[in-house]
């Protein structure tokens, strides 16, 4: 790779590859892509490109800490644009402001982020042992699944792009510090634009159409019988809301299942910070928590615990709650074991989860019960498009940790319902003893 490259910091993170694929549509007609650059839109929905009011009503939602709006300008100021200005035969003064603007690099990374697919490297030509598996037939494996990436890769024959795990922070060039180890050690090379293929549209568990990789050529496939005039839907893997508006600018609403009710998205997850477990549990204990906070993150590396639409509380937060309640000397021997606590619940753990959920939904500008009636009303439809998303987004995880917070409530209940029960038969049976003497 080229010195000067590496100088700008091209190589690491987003901004080099962002870069080739502003270069290309600079090109023009010159390009051999530049009939699909043009065919690519100009203009998106996700929270990238929201303004400050309407960013406010994702308050609380597991998008406001992962648009990267920031590191993506930094970046761009840093590497990009010292690296413009270093080359004036590649980059010509006239064509800056058109193709090479801060405004150009947002959304050239969208188009990227948007549209790229995770792909296998090609090696080239076959080897002769190559070919003769393949004559053997031993060579032939069935076509392989490729699935929506997010990201951006050096210009080649087609623009490559990032991992499918990539998300818009590392597209726009690198992740926030807590997220970006493993992505940057990534080969950009895995993902690539796929023109034709990238015109299709997605929905929750929609999917009948396929693309799928070839030695030299990628195919979409359907996947079961399609009627004339029935749209083909690829698939995006079903992620949540919160990840289809930041990465794609849409949402999905479609019958939830239970123990959630309504619409929504079937896929959609809230994001609940350990941070709270900590504050909950100092409030009970008078020993200090810090020891067993890093331990914890040494062996678990969970500092956020994701909560699905089953509303179960996560493995992973009734263990690490566990480990904060442990009697000193219980902790003593889990520390010297290095084994998580199993994921059992009890009234202690129950207690805990129901003060941080409680402490999770008031992160939120608005309450479930506003949303709902906000959803159904006439109102829902004078909105804004950018408000209608944030309102589905925030209505969905509120729905998860409302559902949550109702079946802790429950077992909690429960729990003291039996604990009344015992009393009661421990007092029956002392009187009868008494009566006996």
């Amino acid at each position: 790779m080229g010195k000067a490259w590496k100088e700008h910091g091209l190589h690491e993170g987003w901004a080099g590859l962002i870069l080739c694929m502003m270069w290309e549509e600079s090109r023009g007609t010159e390009s051999k892509w530049s009939g699909y650059l043009a065919a690519l839109p100009s203009k998106f929905d996700t929270p990238m490109f929201w303004g400050e009011e309407d960013l406010q009503e994702l308050q609380g939602t597991a998008v406001v800490g992962k648009i990267g709006r920031d590191e993506a300008e930094r970046n761009y100021h840093e590497k990009v644009a010292p690296a413009i200005k270093s080359r004036p035969d590649l980059f010509p003064e006239d064509n800056l402001s058109k193709f090479f603007s801060l405004e150009r690099y947002h959304i050239m990374g969208s188009r990227i982020l948007s549209r790229s697919f995770h792909v296998e490297q090609w090696k080239g030509e076959h080897s002769e042992d190559q070919e003769k598996d393949d004559d053997s037939g031993a060579g032939n494996s069935s076509a392989m699944d490729i699935d929506p990436a997010d990201g951006a890769g050096p210009a080649g024959d087609v623009p490559a792009v990032e991992n499918e795990e990539a998300d818009a922070e590392e597209l726009h060039l690198e992740a926030d510090e807590d997220d970006e180890d493993d992505e940057d050690h990534e080969d950009p090379a895995d993902v690539a634009m796929v023109p034709m293929a990238d015109m299709l549209n997605a929905r929750f568990e929609s999917e009948n159409a396929k693309l799928f990789y070839e030695e030299r050529e990628l195919r979409m496939v359907s996947t079961k019988p399609i009627k004339a005039g029935e749209e083909i839907w690829n698939t995006y893997g079903d992620p949540p809301n919160s990840d289809l508006l930041r990465r794609y600018g849409h949402v999905d609403v479609v019958p939830l299942r239970p123990p959630l009710s309504g619409l929504g998205n079937p896929g959609d997850v809230v994001e609940v910070p350990a941070d709270l477990v900590v504050s909950a549990v100092s409030e009970k204990v008078k020993y200090d928590l810090q020891d067993r906070v890093d331990w914890w993150l040494e062996e678990a590396d969970d500092d956020v615990f994701v909560f699905h639409t089953d509303c179960e509380l996560p493995e992973e937060f009734i263990s690490f709650t566990r480990l904060l309640l442990l009697p000193k000397d219980e902790w003593e021997k889990t520390a010297k074991k290095s084994k998580l606590p199993k994921p059992k619940v009890d009234r202690d753990v129950l207690d805990v989860a129901s003060q941080v959920l409680e402490k999770r939904l008031t992160d939120y500008p608005t309450t479930v019960e506003e949303d709902e009636h906000l959803f159904a009303s006439d109102a829902f439809g004078r909105l804004s498009l950018n408000k209608k998303h944030a309102v589905i987004v925030r209505l969905g995880e509120k729905r998860i940790l409302q559902g949550a917070l109702k079946d802790v409530r429950n077992k909690l209940q429960a729990f003291a319902g039996a604990a009344k029960k015992r009393g009661r038969e421990e007092d029956k049976g002392g009187k009868g003893k008494k009566a006996r003497r």
